[in-house]
This record gives C-alpha cells, sequence and structure tokens, in this order.
C-alpha cells in the first residue's frame, strides 16, 4: 500500500506542479514521512525531485536563460550545503518534549520541517502569498533564500518562482529556467545529504521504491506538460494546502 500512495502521489505532483515550478517536494516529503523517519523522507524525496527535474529539462530544457539560472543558482547551490548541513546536525539533537507516557516525541528536526511545511503550504492556500514577486534585483538574495531551506528541508521551489517571475522571463522560459536552478540546488544537497542518510541499510532498502517513485514522477511529467494547461488545479491546490498543514500540526507535535 505504500508503494501505491507514494507513487500516485509522485505521478499527480509532478504533473500538477510542472508549471507553477514549485509543490513536488512539499507533497513527497509528507507522504515519504508516514512510512519513513524524518530525515530519510526528505533524502528520499531529494532524490525522486533530481531525477524528476532531470527528466523536465528534457521536455523544456531548450528555453532556459542561462544568466538568470546562473545569478539564482549559483548562490543556491552555495546556500543548500548550509541547509542540508544543518538538517544533518540536527538530527543528533535529542528531543525536546515527549508525552502519552513517551510514546510521541518533538524533536528539533521534527519542529523546524513542520514549520516549513505549513509555511510553504500557504502559497497555495492564500492569494497573497500567491501573488509575492521580488524585484530581479534580489535574485541574489533569492537564490541564498530558495537554496537554504531547500536543501534544509525540500522546499524551495515557492521561494524560487516568487524571485523569478519578475525576471522578464516568458512563460516558457520561467519553467525551464526554474527547473534548472532546482537541478543546481537538488545536487548540492544530495551531495551533502549522501554520506549521512543515503549509503546505509536504511536507504539502499529502498531502492526499487525509488524507482517505481521516479518513474511516476516522470509519467506526471510529462502528462503534465500535455494537459496542465487545460486543467484547473485551484480546489486541488488548496485541498493540498490544507492536507500539508494537518500534517505539519501533527508532525509538529511528535504524532508522526
Amino acid at each position: 500500500m505504500e508503494s501505491v500512495i507514494i507513487c500516485f502521489a509522485a505521478l499527480a505532483g509532478s504533473a500538477l506542479t510542472l508549471f507553477s515550478g514549485f509543490g513536488l517536494g512539499t507533497l513527497m516529503v509528507p507522504v515519504f514521512g508516514i512510512f519513513f523517519p524524518l530525515p530519510l523522507a526528505i533524502q528520499l524525496t531529494a532524490i525522486v525531485h533530481f531525477l524528476n527535474n532531470l527528466f523536465k529539462l528534457i521536455l523544456v530544457g531548450k528555453n532556459i536563460d542561462f544568466k538568470i539560472a546562473l545569478r539564482f543558482g549559483l548562490p543556491g547551490i552555495v546556500a543548500a550545503f548550509g541547509g542540508a548541513w544543518l538538517l544533518t546536525q540536527m538530527t543528533e539533537l535529542p528531543a525536546l518534549y515527549s508525552w502519552n507516557s513517551d510514546q510521541f516525541e518533538i524533536t528539533p528536526v521534527k519542529l523546524v520541517i513542520a514549520v516549513l511545511i505549513i509555511f510553504f503550504s500557504l502559497f497555495d492556500l492564500l492569494p497573497r502569498f500567491n501573488r509575492i514577486e521580488f524585484d530581479k534585483k534580489y535574485l541574489f538574495a533569492g537564490g541564498l533564500l530558495s537554496g537554504f531551506f531547500g536543501g534544509l528541508s525540500g522546499n524551495q521551489g515557492a521561494l524560487r518562482s516568487a524571485f523569478l517571475i519578475r525576471s522578464g522571463l516568458s512563460k516558457e522560459a520561467f519553467i525551464a529556467t526554474g527547473v534548472f536552478i532546482a537541478c543546481l540546488v537538488d545536487t548540492s544537497r544530495l551531495f551533502m545529504y549522501s554520506d549521512k542518510f543515503i549509503i546505509n541499510d536504511d536507504g539502499s532498502q529502498q531502492i526499487p521504491l525509488l524507482v517505481a517513485a521516479t518513474l511516476s514522477a516522470f509519467a506526471g511529467a510529462y502528462i503534465g506538460n500535455k494537459l496542465v494547461k487545460k486543467m484547473t488545479i485551484t480546489f486541488l491546490q488548496q485541498l493540498v494546502g490544507i492536507m500539508l498543514i494537518v500534517f505539519g500540526l501533527f508532525l509538529g507535535i511528535g504524532i508522526i
């Protein structure tokens, strides 16, 4: 059952987030988090996210604006190392609080990820957040912020889109440039994660599930590239946003 849920989330998330530029990581972290420890869930999501973005580059890569991509993406790479390093350190910290006879624990990493998931879910729920844009002169700062949060929690796309939307890019260039930047950040954080999380029994045992989830995301990206222009997804985005906030609350209080 876990494989079906994860693969469906990967397919649907990839299809529905191709044009927004964000959402797959935000969706997949909670889904993986239901079945695996949170740090491992973030790393598994990072692998699916990276491979899916490589596939997206095949579909839309010809429209990349490399000047914007490097101006935003290079600081993002550096900041992603910092965020990923902080995640590896936080997993070593003791629980802040436990309750129900120590059955549920509130740990620093769970609390931080819960806050970030709830915050980024607001981009789907509140029109005010959807309309946030930043001037082109702030691209460097945007790359730092997006990369850092991408390395820490996998949530980078919402900030990236908010900064890129005012960069004077065409719709096609906006999509392609965002995908390219996401690949840069994913490469950075996977390098930092690898020694700490992926090269171990817990990670290697999930290879079949990773392959299935990645192929599902490929299918979703292909479908999204063909059909998403014809779809109204506002209701679905709001529903996912509400579910993510509920997950974030449960994670923050230690139930998950």
